[in-house]
């Protein structure tokens, strides 16, 4: 199979016209007649985007309407990973030739909508206005040289020859209607307008944040911190500080002291799963010291329960007339000598 692959191409190579470059690529195109995409030189020599975001452009092209083009979707379909198909569409999208728009459909449920531009610089340009249709050189008038060389003066009138007999008039033909006018195209309507959804590399990130300081940094707190910053590098080398970073630093980890945790605690924080090789210690210590800088430890007083509250409890009563006991919040007659009385009092 390779050696008649191979005995092809040399057949081919043979066939071109013209002599062969003595370096460089040697292009065989043979021409396509169906299942093709045309794909731009804009895109396939984007200086900006890497090999794979072009690849999957140039796949994403290829799929017809409507085809499902989501990370997961496009990693069930090809062999790249997640993580690889996430980066590329990044990159699509921050170069235009991607668009992905949260929309909702009239059953409520919202879906996203990728759309896909083979020319995000062609949406930029102002659109050209349409130019009336050339005729083909076979229709066109030809003027010869005689026409063109001839005076526009007006001959001079000839004398009028002798009017004709008439033939007998003929019945006219039957009127027909003229063809209706062809109607006129739909205005295109304008595209969307560019809606960059990822900020560009050159975006101004936010400040970061500032290296936590103790309330009070005693000479006993930057005793503590700077021997255990120096110690690092016995429980992991590549923690190696100079004594300027050391200095620095101190103010972070006496922070850290002053909220009750322990140096082991800091030490294991510092140095867990770090990356091999850890290239600018004085950075990753400095973030981890800002980052996972802990709370206060709450006061007695934070974790005492608040007061069960308590209904009122109403006090029993005894009864002016029977003298039995009952619940009210003053004294008086009970409800069946309140009934009583005006029982009484109805019948007289």
């Amino acid at each position: 199979m390779d050696t008649s692959q191979n005995t092809a191409l040399l057949r081919a190579l043979t066939e071109l016209p013209g002599p062969l470059p003595a370096r460089g690529v040697i292009h065989i195109a043979i021409r396509h007649t169906d299942r093709f995409t045309v794909v731009g030189n804009d895109l396939a020599q984007h200086p900006g985007l890497s090999t794979t975001a072009v690849g999957f452009a140039v796949r994403i092209q290829s799929l017809p309407q409507g085809t499902e083009v989501g990370i997961k979707a496009l990693a069930a379909r090809f062999p790249e990973g997640e993580k690889l198909i996430a980066a590329a569409l990044r990159e699509l999208e921050t170069h235009g030739y991607l668009q992905r728009a949260r929309t909702r459909l009239p059953n409520g449920r919202i879906v996203t909508r990728t759309v896909f531009c083979n020319q995000p610089a062609a949406l930029l340009r102002p659109r050209a206005a349409a130019t009336p249709p050339q005729l083909p050189p076979a229709a066109r008038p030809i003027t010869t040289l005689a026409q063109a060389s001839e005076p526009t003066v007006k001959p001079e009138a000839s004398p009028e020859p002798e009017p004709e007999p008439q033939p007998e008039p003929t019945p006219d033909p039957v009127a027909t209607p003229d063809p209706p006018a062809p109607l006129a195209a739909p205005p295109q309507a304008a595209a969307p307008p560019f809606v960059r959804l990822v900020p560009p590399p050159t975006a101004p990130k936010p400040p970061r944040p500032p290296l936590p300081r103790p309330r009070e940094l005693t000479p006993e707190l930057e005793r503590i911190s700077s021997a255990l910053l120096s110690d690092l590098r016995h429980h992991a080398p590549q923690f190696t500080l100079s004594e300027e970073h050391v200095r620095e630093l101190v103010p972070g980890v006496a922070a850290w002291l002053e909220r009750d945790a322990h140096p082991d605690t800091i030490r294991h924080t510092l140095t867990i799963n770090a990356p091999e090789p850890v290239n600018y210690p004085y950075q990753f210590v400095k973030h981890r010291l800002t980052v996972l800088l802990p709370p206060p430890l709450p006061g007695a007083h934070d974790l005492t329960p608040p007061p069960a509250r308590r209904n009122p409890v109403t006090p029993f009563q005894t009864c002016d007339g029977c003298e039995r006991a009952f619940r009210a919040p003053t004294p008086g007659r009970c409800r069946d000598c309140r009934t009583e009385d005006e029982q009484q009092a109805t019948a007289a």
